[in-house]
């Protein structure tokens, strides 16, 4: 649905996706980082929003979440960030990735409006199952966003078609069982899912959790219509500080675009 998610995969390269948690360290520093992403080869930016309880993260995540939180970061402040994101970047697409509940309790149709007039192009609201999106989704239809669902290695044949249905944008693969941050299951394995779900669901598909080398990107990027990596840059960007993290996104997103995909 979004014309700056199609433009990014219509160029016939694997995508690197970016995540960045909004609001760690702090909302200053956070958008300094966002708003370097597109320069250090980013196709796609994951604005995550900070919840009390989230609980497909891993600790890497978990704690940028707690980080957020106690400097005041909510749903309405990471919005803006995205808002003033636009005021420097107009075509790289922005996705809000987070949980159900701050999305509930500002309302669905006040969530869609606002994030559609920051300039925001979709969301992944990774709790809220295909059966229970229905309002939301509406929602974000009639503001022209993406909902991009997420299947799994135990999505089956019977519950594939459900999860991509009412997917746009694209699908977002998790490669393994588990949280955020643990380790990919095989490449070949990884092959023939990314084929399974492109397949059914006639969408880009793009592989994430547990990248953080170069090497391992690549090795996606072989496959998948893109590479998405969270944890290894908000890991070096609380370590390390912000130009390690752009160090490191610059070499995944680098090693990313070397491929072509196998299709």
């Amino acid at each position: 649905m979004s014309v700056r998610i199609d433009a990014v995969f219509a160029k016939g390269r694997p995508a690197f996706v970016a995540y960045i948690m909004g609001g760690d360290p702090d909302l200053e520093a956070s958008q300094r980082v966002m708003n370097a992403l597109p320069g250090a080869g980013v196709d796609i930016i994951e604005l995550g929003f900070p919840f009390t309880d989230p609980m497909a993260d891993g600790p890497v995540i978990e704690e940028a979440g707690i980080r957020a939180r106690q400097a005041g970061t909510t749903l309405s402040s990471v919005i803006d960030m995205a808002r003033a994101f636009r005021t420097t970047d107009a075509d790289t697409p922005v996705i809000l990735m987070g949980y159900a509940n701050p999305v509930y309790h500002m309302g669905y149709e006040d969530f869609a409006e606002t994030a559609a007039d920051a300039g925001v192009d979709g969301a992944i609201i990774v709790d809220l199952p295909p059966e229970e999106d229905g309002p939301v989704r509406a929602a974000m239809d009639a503001n022209g966003l993406s909902l991009i669902r997420l299947a799994t290695p135990t999505t089956d044949a019977a519950r594939l078609p459900i999860v991509v249905s009412g997917s746009s944008g694209f699908v977002y693969y998790v490669s393994m069982t588990g949280v955020t941050g643990a380790a990919l299951v095989s490449g070949g394995s990884v092959a023939d899912q990314v084929a399974r779900v492109r397949t059914a669901a006639n969408l880009p598909v793009v592989v994430g959790f547990g990248v953080k080398t170069g090497e391992r990107a690549a090795e996606i990027a072989r496959d998948a219509d893109g590479v998405v990596v969270g944890s290894a840059i908000v890991k070096a960007l609380h370590e390390e500080g912000e130009d390690a993290a752009l160090a490191l996104v610059r070499e995944l997103a680098a090693a990313t675009h070397a491929n072509r995909r196998n299709r």
